[in-house]
């Protein structure tokens, strides 16, 4: 093996050349995975916490919250507060975040919604899905 943990009888082409070919395939390897990561990190544009006020308690709006934005596709976390506000954090595409938010302002028919506070935030990545918490 040598330093970077390449075997050292890599297969030749047919020149002869399998240093060359082993250094191409490695650098494919990695321009992929980086665009990956970057199309990661575009899908993952926005991230929004949000405090919800009013009557949003004991009206069901965290389980309404969950149902409204996982098919958005995103992920986050919604709340109650001890102060009788809901938190939610959604990150995702910023059209489906802003998307949650504007639902956000009316919630579900039994709650009355006062006053909507968004605080914009650099993604992440932290969250695998989206959660209903405590």
């Amino acid at each position: 093996m040598s330093r970077m943990g390449v075997p050292r009888d890599r297969p030749k082409d047919a020149n002869g050349s399998g240093r060359r070919r082993w250094s191409i395939q490695r650098r494919s390897a990695a321009v992929l995975h980086a665009g990956a990561a970057l199309v990661t990190i575009r899908r993952m544009a926005r991230r929004a916490h949000v405090l919800i006020a009013g009557r949003v308690q004991g009206v069901n709006f965290r389980a309404s919250t969950q149902r409204r934005v996982e098919p958005l596709g995103i992920q986050g976390y919604v709340r109650n507060l001890p102060d009788g506000r809901v938190e939610a954090v959604f990150e995702g595409e910023e059209s489906s975040v802003q998307e949650a938010i504007d639902w956000c302002q009316a919630g579900p028919p039994a709650a009355h919604v006062d006053h909507v506070e968004v605080d914009w935030q650099a993604p992440t990545g932290e969250f695998h899905g989206f959660s209903i918490r405590g």
